[in-house]
């Protein structure tokens, strides 16, 4: 669900996972035509990068 948010709405991708102030950013990038592409692209990158994350958080807490 947030892949798809993240394409479509790229700076409500930021708000979902707890980075407001890239979503202001990103909103700011998205309202041109030119950067919605650029925006799209960093949201579903930061969306990988937030699972990735958690999944090494969940990792270390299981040591």
């Amino acid at each position: 669900m947030r892949l798809l948010l993240a394409i479509f709405l790229p700076f409500m991708a930021f708000f979902t996972i707890g980075r407001p102030v890239a979503g202001i950013f990103c909103l700011i990038l998205q309202l041109t035509l030119i950067g919605w592409l650029p925006a799209a692209i960093w949201a579903v990158y930061s969306l990988g990068q937030y699972k990735t994350d958690k999944k090494i958080e969940k990792a270390l807490a299981a040591r």
